[in-house]
């Protein structure tokens, strides 16, 4: 029995309106499925004159993939097919350890057959994201932080927490507002813990920030546009 390919997710970040333009690249590419949202960068508006940049609004583009079509995309990305991109972003892959198996069958079926295996593991130690689930408001604050850790910039998307309320009486948290802003910053992992413990420490749970910090590791990043 021919044993299951190994799936990624892809996680593309690029400006507001290129979304629907990376799709149409990304299914010409053997890459079929895909959830769009949108977000907001963190950069300011003096970094976006200096970048000609014309605003933060993000489209985010969640793609599943087989490891070797996602390796072979991210790898075209970073040369031939980066002309093509719509617009300045990033696009990273992080390993999935199971997905349903209908959309298994459905990609493996529609993807080509590739004998060579994609060697995307090179970058799995080379960078990090780390998602930070932080009370409303208090995002500048946290990402102020960062950057003095090092980290360059993120990406935000809005949500509410809809946990058990026992989590916070349990451990005496009085901060965790209902309205809720995930931070998605790519950074070195030389670095990230740097980065976790300083978000922590300023900015945890028992602040009224009340930030989460989780970090899932980066097997491929290229830098689009």
């Amino acid at each position: 029995m021919k044993r299951p390919e190994q799936m990624t997710l892809i996680i593309s970040i690029v400006e507001r309106g290129g979304g629907g333009k990376l799709v149409k690249l990304y299914t010409k590419e053997q890459v079929f499925t895909h959830i769009r949202c949108e977000g907001q960068g963190t950069a300011t508006s003096e970094i976006l004159d200096i970048l000609g940049l014309g605003g933060t609004e993000k489209d985010i583009i969640i793609s599943f993939a087989t490891r070797a079509a996602a390796g072979r995309l991210l790898g075209r990305l970073d040369d031939e097919l980066r002309s093509a991109v719509p617009g300045r972003g990033i696009a990273f892959t992080v390993p999935l350890t199971a997905i349903s198996n209908l959309i298994a069958a459905y990609i493996g079926l529609k993807t080509k057959p590739d004998s060579e295996e994609a060697d995307s593991m090179d970058n799995q130690q080379k960078n990090s994201m780390l998602l930070v689930t932080v009370n409303q408001g208090f995002t500048d604050a946290v990402m102020d932080t960062a950057r003095k850790a090092g980290v360059r910039g993120g990406t935000i998307i809005r949500g509410r927490w809809v946990g058990d309320e026992s989590f916070a009486q349990s451990y005496g948290i009085t901060t965790l507002q209902a309205e809720k802003e995930i931070i998605f910053m790519v950074v070195p992992s030389d670095i990230r813990n740097r980065v976790m413990e300083d978000v922590t420490r300023l900015h945890g749970l028992r602040t009224e920030a009340g930030a989460m910090v989780s970090s899932i590791a980066v097997e491929q990043l290229v830098h689009l546009g």
